[in-house]
């Protein structure tokens, strides 16, 4: 346990790096579905794991502005689904400094602000978070199946679909897995608030 946390911003950096360089990117970028569910949850998942290296000082300034983890899930929410918008989608591909954009702000704004805030979220908080991606995976997914036209031109329309059907799927997966730990799961609410000490 203690040698994966020594090496975990390590792997974070690496890992941010990696989906960075042209051939992992372009892979990442192949189709919507690879971009949405891959690459980005990838850059946040690097930016999580970054969290050991957030200064002391810096993580003390925000803890009066970050009270009970709230701001900082709210933040990574409305910087995830600007990513999540056709449109930005399509001008990632397109626009080298709106591709820099995402790179920064996806592990820093979305994976390390979730890393600094979930651990002082209370059950209320993180229930309304795991309702909203739940929520957006069948906004989403309705949308991009149903949808009679191409919304990235980058993309085909089958691709678009299959995306549609992918996000449906994962809403009612995590829709199962909330469930099942609710009714059978084991909830540490204490735990949760002893994280925040």
């Amino acid at each position: 346990m203690i040698a994966w946390s020594r090496w975990r911003p390590w792997l974070g950096a690496l890992l941010w790096l990696a989906l960075a360089l042209p051939p992992l990117r372009h892979a990442t970028q192949a189709t919507m579905t690879l971009q949405m569910l891959v690459q980005i949850p990838m850059l946040a998942i690097a930016g999580w794991w970054l969290r050991p290296w957030l200064p002391r000082r810096a993580a003390d300034a925000l803890e009066a502005w970050n009270g009970g983890g709230i701001s900082g899930i709210v933040l990574a929410s409305l910087v995830a689904m600007v990513w999540m918008l056709p449109r930005m989608m399509d001008a990632s591909l397109d626009n080298p400094w709106i591709a820099l954009a995402k790179f920064a702000s996806v592990p820093l704004l979305v994976g390390l602000a979730l890393a600094v805030s979930w651990p002082r979220a209370g059950f209320v908080v993180r229930g309304v978070f795991l309702l909203e991606v739940v929520a957006t995976a069948f906004r989403l997914g309705w949308l991009y199946r149903v949808s009679p036209v191409r919304l990235c031109s980058n993309y085909l329309l089958d691709d678009q679909q299959r995306l549609g059907n992918v996000m449906l799927a994962l809403g009612v997966a995590i829709c199962l897995v909330l469930a099942w730990k609710l009714v059978w799961g084991r909830i540490d609410i204490d735990g949760a608030r002893g994280n925040r000490a």
